[in-house]
């Protein structure tokens, strides 16, 4: 699945935009996720993936930063629903067959919590799955996911919904699914830094076990994902655009290091320019478990 990706810029082809929405080279199905304010936006956008071969769109009205809200969409369309219909609609129209998904949150806020109304919507409109994620837009990510609440959706529909929120690992899917009645969850922010949680938690929700990648494949993968980064985006955009994941595989990081220590490298890594000497001093935090030698104090 693609990051977020604004309808009005793909529709007008802006590079870095349609750079985002570039098929993965992996196994699955090619998902991009659009967000956007107008329906002609939403339309335009839907029929340009389909025509491209997208497998399926999932419409974000989730986003709770204000850069989208501000920009009156993301969550900010649960506190329009007439639009927020007109929205999906579009989204359904552009993409005639190719299946269309809704993630959303609670509500905007606690006095407007209409999820299960707008899944309704979601649901005569022929989109095919909801997500919901168990906080309010105002809440942001403070506080705790309410995986119950989720489960009005739940009831609300026929469609399958998947629980949002707050799931770190095994134990937390199935306390999730329990309270949600939810057909799956999504694993979000928990992810960053560690992309084999996904396989941990299926995993463990099917009973089998699990065997962790090892520090040298966890290292491989954190160099094989800043290269790709750099070859979609080039050296200096792609740097600066995974540093936040190499920041979090950092803070993931399982070696015995002192928190001031974690804290410098994660600061230090992320301001290297040249990809050879930010390689080399990875290489010697993983496999050296001593502070980067540059760092030490």
């Amino acid at each position: 699945m693609s990051e977020m990706v604004a309808g009005e810029a793909l529709r007008i082809s802006r590079r870095d935009v349609v750079r985002r929405i570039c098929r993965h080279e992996g196994r699955g199905r090619w998902i991009v996720q659009l967000a956007a304010r107008r329906p002609e936006d939403m339309f335009e956008s839907a029929k340009m993936l389909r025509e491209l071969g997208v497998d399926m769109i999932d419409i974000n009205m989730g986003c709770p930063a204000r850069q989208v809200t501000g920009g009156r969409s993301g969550s900010a369309l649960m506190r329009e629903p007439a639009l927020a219909e007109l929205i999906m609609a579009a989204a359904k129209q552009g993409a005639q067959d190719m299946p269309v998904s809704l993630k959303m949150r609670l509500g905007w806020d606690d006095q407007s919590l209409n999820a299960p109304a707008l899944a309704q919507v979601a649901q005569s409109l022929g989109l095919v799955m909801i997500t919901v994620h168990g906080r309010t837009r105002c809440q942001f990510y403070k506080g705790q996911a309410n995986w119950s609440a989720i489960a009005d959706t739940v009831n609300a529909v026929d469609l399958p919904v998947i629980c949002n929120g707050d799931i770190h690992n095994g134990d937390d899917a199935r306390a999730a699914l329990a309270a949600s009645g939810a057909h799956g969850v999504m694993i979000g922010r928990a992810a960053m830094g560690q992309p084999w949680l996904i396989a941990e938690i299926a995993a463990s929700l099917a009973g089998c076990d699990y065997n962790p990648p090892s520090l040298a494949e966890q290292y491989d993968s954190l160099c094989e994902q800043i290269e790709d980064s750099m070859a979609l985006y080039g050296q200096s955009l792609g740097l600066k655009i995974v540093r936040k994941h190499i920041s979090s595989a950092i803070e993931r990081l399982s070696v015995d290091m002192a928190e001031a220590e974690r804290r410098r490298a994660r600061s230090e890594l992320c301001q290297i320019n040249d990809p050879e000497t930010l390689f080399e001093e990875l290489k010697a935090l993983y496999f050296n478990v001593v502070p980067v030698p540059e760092l030490a104090a």
